[in-house]
């Protein structure tokens, strides 16, 4: 068996099953991909070792245009990269043509089993014996950069736009508030600020606004002397004078109750503060970065947040975008945290079938980026064999009603629900029973009902 990746790239999902199924004696690793717009984010999350590509996605498009474009596509990415081309429909032309633009072989559909294994043998060992240089080219967007934020990965225009903004800022002494949903990275991106930050010399700080009660505000953030209270036993300085120098991170800065945001205020515009039971005043140089999820300027209307302190923090505002809007870079943290999970868990062939892949873009995560990770740690461990299918990841999968006049029957839904089950778990009807939430036998009832 070959040690290498493959990559099928193919609209036609039987071909997929099939070439899976076929390779993955002769490879130790062979990855799907039924739309080729995957490509890119595969070929930069992962290491791929040779690609089989289809030429044709359309319907009705046979002169093998598609598979050229996504064929020059690939060497742009990954110049080295073998690329075996499949079609169904080849002749001498498109094959001196394909072959001419970079393929590494030439292939037709019906193949025959053991020339397709042989030429992808052939056209891998001619790449392993030509390239023996660094691997750094295959590994994760951002990983052989230590410029680049490590979690500022994706190729959506909003983390585009917001990875821009990140490396103008980040060198700055500006106050940053960061806002966004629950889940979606708030204080890691504060951290790769951080990180870019001239004070990166010195940990960052951080202290969570919404957890600190009234009592222990000052000492928290200031410091006491020794004797300032009951239980004061040592002196002890606060958050803002252990930061000095570095950063200051305070995470969820919209829960600050109002008395306590004026104290807040004081101290950042006069930039010193003196600990309790002392008269000393400490000077004290930060970068402040805040973080919420919650709606600051609406708060500032409502009278529950200090407009003057809202702009003391606010001096650039980065949003991080849910997942739900970002596209296929959900296939990025998929990756991370599959080999950061597999890794753990001495787990090293793990991978995500194809239809698993699609259940994780089709979800909403609600949860965001946390959720991702914890269903992917959870299908890791769970997982009985090395290939992770949809039935392992563990979430609720949401429906929602159609905006159309005809309202469906209920037995039609729950008929298409149960096909959708047995589909995804390749038959196994105490697997879809599981997935369903019902048991084998309530399962096997229902099926008895639809036979015609």
């Amino acid at each position: 068996m070959e040690t290498g990746t493959i990559l099928i790239v193919d609209d036609n999902k039987s071909v997929l099953a099939s070439l899976e199924l076929l390779l993955e004696n002769e490879f130790s690793t062979v990855r799907t991909a039924a739309n080729p717009n995957q490509i890119t984010t595969l070929l930069t999350t992962t290491s791929i070792d040779i690609v089989i590509l289809d030429m044709n996605f359309s319907a009705g498009i046979n002169n093998g245009n598609e598979g050229l474009y996504w064929l020059k596509h690939i060497h742009e990415i990954r110049p080295t990269l073998p690329v075996v081309m499949l079609t169904a429909y080849g002749d001498v032309e498109l094959a001196v043509k394909a072959l001419k633009n970079g393929a590494a072989d030439f292939l037709l559909k019906p193949w025959d089993n053991r020339a397709l294994v042989q030429k992808i043998k052939e056209a891998y060992n001619n790449k392993s014996n030509k390239k023996s240089s660094s691997k750094s080219k295959n590994s994760i967007v951002g990983s052989g950069n230590p410029n680049k934020p490590e979690m500022l990965i994706g190729h959506s225009p909003a983390m585009l736009q917001l990875i821009k903004v990140v490396n103008k800022v980040a060198r700055t002494d500006a106050n940053i508030l960061i806002t966004g949903e629950n889940g979606t990275g708030k204080e890691m991106l504060a951290r790769e600020i951080h990180r870019l930050s001239p004070r990166n010399t010195r940990p960052m700080s951080s202290i969570d606004m919404g957890a600190i009660s009234e009592s222990l505000f000052e000492s928290e953030l200031f410091g006491h002397e020794r004797g300032a209270f009951t239980d004061a036993y040592e002196s002890r300085p606060g958050k803002f004078e252990a930061a000095s120098g570095s950063s200051l991170f305070m995470d969820e800065i919209g829960n600050l109750p109002l008395a306590l945001q004026a104290k807040l205020l004081t101290v950042l515009q006069n930039r010193n503060i003196t600990r309790i039971g002392s008269n000393k005043v400490v000077p004290v140089d930060i970068r402040l970065i805040s973080a919420t999820n919650k709606d600051i300027p609406e708060m500032v209307k409502q009278g529950l947040f200090r407009e003057d302190l809202f702009y003391r923090i606010n001096t650039i505002h980065l949003e991080i975008p849910p997942l739900r809007e970002r596209g296929d870079d959900i296939l990025l943290f998929v990756e991370t945290f599959l080999h950061r999970f597999a890794s753990k868990y001495q787990r090293p062939e793990m991978r995500m079938h194809e239809q698993t892949i699609e259940k994780l873009r089709s979800y909403h995560w609600p949860g965001n980026i946390r959720e991702l990770q914890h269903a992917i740690e959870k299908a890791v461990i769970l997982c009985e064999g090395n290939v992770i299918r949809p039935k392992d990841i563990l979430v609720k999968q949401t429906w929602k009603p159609q905006t159309t006049s005809t309202v469906p029957n209920l037995e039609e839904v729950e008929r298409q629900a149960i096909e959708t089950a047995i589909l995804q778990n390749n038959g196994n009807l105490t697997a879809a029973a599981e997935q369903l939430g019902i048991s084998r036998q309530t399962l096997y009832n229902k099926l008895k009902r639809f036979k015609p």
